[in-house]
């Protein structure tokens, strides 16, 4: 980075946000994390050491404006006005459309498209002002191809690439891009709990499920986290001005 900024990345007390959170911290941004868990020291307490640097982490609902408001008014008193904003919050169930409840729907699509539109128009005047800024939206190669038993994941994930393109139309003039990253099954906290249930249903292990996902892609491998933080990192730079509206696939060669 040419000059210090100020990073807030959702959902970075796990999993991709973490890992992203880290990457950044070790390029010299100062990274405020928000999670919901965020005011939990046997939480925050080894997240901010694994970050280091100049870091935070405060509570954020994504979900709810007033926790928002509340977030970005302790940023902005720790660090100033934010500069890169990564939308790694995320939810996931496990649901054919005939099982899915409403409650599980709105959950869903409130989290994983609601949060990161709330979070955004959050720190979008700020970037305008400033005339320079970066947003990195958490997708899914589930927003292009599907998976029958995670309709809401799926919808939600497609929509959050559309909101994509749109604030990087919308940020354009004023030197704000915008990239959506999609990963395949990456090595996560969600992915364990994706496999437990699967193996619930399956009758098979969840070693067996694991091994299952690493075998679908050319790769044979999991995806890990430090393969989608490296990517973002690289996006929040002075060096990806010219990288904005795009979907990039971090998939192992896998299509799921």
């Amino acid at each position: 980075m040419s000059e210090q900024r100020t990073a807030i990345v959702t959902g970075g007390l796990q999993g991709i946000g973490l890992a992203i959170a880290v990457e950044l911290a070790r390029q010299g941004v100062r990274v405020a994390v928000g999670a919901r868990r965020g005011d939990e020291a046997d939480v925050t307490a080894p997240a901010l050491k694994a970050i280091g640097g100049a870091s935070l982490a405060r509570p954020l609902d994504v979900r709810s404006n007033t926790s928002i408001v509340a977030f970005m008014s302790s940023v902005e008193e720790a660090f100033g006005l934010p500069d890169i904003l990564v939308n790694a919050a995320g939810i996931s169930v496990h649901h054919p459309v005939d099982g899915h409840s409403d409650d599980d729907w709105d959950a869903t699509i409130d989290t994983n498209l609601g949060g990161p539109f709330r979070m955004i128009r959050a720190c979008l005047p700020a970037m305008k002002a400033k005339g320079w800024g970066r947003i990195v939206n958490i997708a899914s190669t589930a927003a292009r191809t599907a998976e029958a038993t995670h309709p809401a994941y799926c919808a939600s994930k497609a929509g959050l690439v559309g909101l994509t393109r749109a604030v990087a139309l919308e940020g354009a003039p004023h030197g704000i891009t915008c990239i959506a990253i999609s990963p395949t099954w990456v090595e996560t906290d969600m992915l364990h709990a994706s496999s437990r249930e699967m193996a619930s249903r399956s009758g098979r292990s969840v070693a067996q499920e694991l091994d299952a996902i690493a075998s679908s892609n050319p790769q044979g491998r999991l995806v890990q986290p430090q393969d989608v933080a490296t990517l973002a990192a690289f996006c929040c730079s002075d060096a990806a001005g010219a990288l904005t509206m795009e979907d990039i696939q971090v998939n192992a060669g896998a299509l799921w």
